[in-house]
């Protein structure tokens, strides 16, 4: 679980921007979407996170800063080392000339140099910063840096850290002299000390990156999308989902009355039978939003199954809107979420706001400079947890408001 996102000069962000989902012990759960940011910890952050605003607010440039994080630390160093790094700073001349910083904080084992799928949890942040550019536009990592809390209290220690000039110091224990040497010798500018040391067998290190690997997206970084061809090969490997998928299906009342996959040819295809048609439908045919949520799908399900991340832009317009509620009430039942996965997601529809608390509710606005900014509904001063977020944040009490015409 994700319980803190700091940004700077990534895309719409210019000014640093911190989302700090941490929750008192004391604050009421009526959804039972509030999960300890670790075991045993007495702190809690929701397990949905919904970013509410204008168009062009920034809204999908938040989650794009997880997604992003999530690839240079699996995939960076499979990135060809002559391209600049797949994000934007915020576009202004001056802030092309200064570093951008990402940082996360979430929770994993006490000890790190001895990894168990039951190892106690504490805090981590792992922090990264890229330099500025210039007329080349490749930039370079300055700082790369992970900490750990293992009391969930005091002073933090440095697992390891890399500096502007590419070296490395780390905790005794988490690299032995010939995995540095190594290291020295393949570590890029631009990859992830952490993707580098997995593709030495590093087994920390490939803990990390099967963390990371955990997130999972619509919104791609180094790529456009999934194709039609990789999701059908997903369905057609998990039977189960496929079955989950036509009874949702049949109750938001698609038309559909079955939906199979003919894997007689060299490529699966996925195929649809409506009531009153003859003929069996394609993918391709079916509507944009039959399309789309059939997509989306996959990412809830594989989070709901490992206990990762799902990050959904948008997920709003492409969810039935009487099988939305469902879906997030699916991420507060032990049952359906018995790993503690969250949902991470953008939203059109103010109307959504009935179905949530104040700490799972995010508001992006613009200043007049362009600079998203970011706030947590639970921290504007009066708000009671009864009210009517949706009439009020129409009404204009809130902020971030929609602008229409």
């Amino acid at each position: 679980m994700l319980y803190s996102v700091e940004i700077e000069n990534f895309f719409s962000v210019g000014e640093r921007q911190i989302l700090d989902l941490r929750a008192r012990k004391s604050v009421d759960d009526p959804l039972a979407r509030l999960s300890p940011i670790y075991k045993g910890a007495d702190e809690r952050a929701p397990t949905v996170v919904a970013l509410f605003g204008p168009n062009a607010a920034g809204k999908s440039n938040i989650l794009r800063s997880i997604a992003f994080g999530s690839w240079f630390v699996a995939h960076s160093f499979g990135h060809r080392s002559d391209l600049s790094l797949p994000y934007e700073k915020f576009g202004s001349d001056e802030r092309i000339k200064k570093t951008t910083r990402l940082a996360f904080s979430f929770a994993g084992p006490v000890n790190p140099l001895s990894i168990s799928e039951d190892s106690d949890q504490c805090p981590y942040t792992y922090e990264v910063v890229f330099s500025p550019r210039g007329n080349s536009r490749v930039d370079e990592v300055l700082l790369e840096k992970m900490c750990y809390q293992p009391r969930g209290k005091g002073k933090f220690r440095t697992l390891f850290e890399r500096n502007e000039s590419n070296a490395v110091k780390a905790e005794k224990g988490f690299l032995t002299s010939g995995t540095e040497k190594a290291l020295k010798e393949v570590l890029r500018p631009r990859a992830s000390v952490i993707a580098t040391l997995a593709q030495l067998n590093h087994t920390i290190a490939t803990a990390f990156v099967e963390a990371a690997l955990s997130v999972v997206s619509n919104i791609f970084i180094d790529r456009v999308e999934d194709d039609v061809r990789t999701m059908t090969k997903w369905y057609h490997s998990n039977p189960n989902a496929l079955e989950e998928l036509q009874g949702i299906a049949r109750r938001i009342d698609l038309g559909i009355d079955e939906i199979g996959i003919d894997s007689s040819s060299s490529e699966p295809m996925m195929l649809f039978r409506h009531s009153g048609l003859d003929q069996i439908i394609s993918l391709n045919r079916e509507s944009h939003g039959t399309q789309q949520f059939i997509k989306i799908f996959p990412y809830i399900l594989m989070a709901l199954d490992r206990g990762g991340v799902a990050i959904i832009d948008e997920l709003d317009t492409t969810i039935h809107p009487l099988i939305l509620p469902e879906i997030l009430r699916w991420f507060g039942d032990p049952k359906r979420n018995p790993h503690g996965a969250q949902l991470w997601t953008t939203c059109h529809s103010a109307s959504l706001l009935t179905e949530l608390t104040k700490e799972e509710v995010f508001f992006c606005e613009k200043d007049p400079e362009g600079n998203t900014t970011v706030f947590n509904l639970a921290d504007v001063d009066r708000v009671r947890r009864n009210e009517n977020f949706y009439g009020k944040y129409m009404g204009g009490e809130y902020g971030a408001v929609p602008v229409l015409g």
